[in-house]
């Protein structure tokens, strides 16, 4: 099977991710935890990413599209992928659509996770990250036993700088004017499939796995 998984900042693209790849066992393609890998690196490429990152802008093109098509050249993308931040723009999903034509794996499902924006603020000002571990909580919906400090690994919680209201702000601004415009494209294409993400995750994920399982 292979997925693209669309939503705005806080949609909860990562929560359902997550659930896919547990039941599914298929390859998961994140561009952003790929940048925030490089981050972590403290390499000159991490650091440029950092860059747009603290302002809430998107990583350009010719970055993100290296990255993807570099993993979706590896054996085990061959059959199955599902790709969660990317494509960010129509003109990346049709750079994307070359890519794939070329080796012959296109996508199946587009799968959009709608939700209001007033939510989505709610969501990600509240939200913190393990910096060591990943894991990610939030201050009302999902808080960690100690607060400020991470359940699995012990490390200090922290508020992620695109996820300060000023910014949080940016970030939809930027996905209201360049990736939402995809739902449209991918609705033309007979690929899209609405999901209301306002829902309890887990009934978000049983209406996927409804989904999904048409594709085997």
């Amino acid at each position: 099977m292979r997925i693209i998984l669309l939503g705005a900042p806080g949609a909860g693209k990562g929560t359902q991710s997550t659930r896919i790849l547990d039941k599914y066992a298929i390859p998961y393609i994140s561009t952003g935890d790929i940048f925030r890998k490089e981050v972590l690196k403290d390499t000159d490429f991490g650091k440029e990413i950092q860059r747009y990152i603290d302002k809430g802008l998107l990583v350009p093109d010719h970055i993100t599209l290296e990255i993807v098509q570099e993993r979706l050249s590896q054996d085990d993308c061959k059959d199955n992928y599902l790709l969660d931040g990317f494509p960010r723009t129509v003109l990346q999903a049709k750079m994307f659509d070359e890519i794939v034509l070329d080796t012959k794996n296109p996508v199946q499902v587009v799968i959009n996770l709608d939700i209001k924006e007033d939510l989505l603020i709610e969501r990600l000002t509240g939200r913190q990250i393990c910096r060591t571990c990943g894991s990610i909580y939030h201050k009302v919906n999902k808080p960690s036993h100690v607060e400020g400090i991470c359940d699995k690994c012990g490390s200090k919680l922290v508020e992620r700088e695109d996820d300060k209201i000023e910014n949080v702000r940016v970030r939809l601004r930027e996905y209201n004017n360049r990736t939402k415009p995809l739902i449209s494209f991918y609705r033309k294409k007979g690929l899209l499939v609405n999901i209301d993400a306002s829902q309890d995750a887990d009934v978000i994920f049983e209406e996927i796995s409804k989904i999904l399982e048409g594709l085997q």
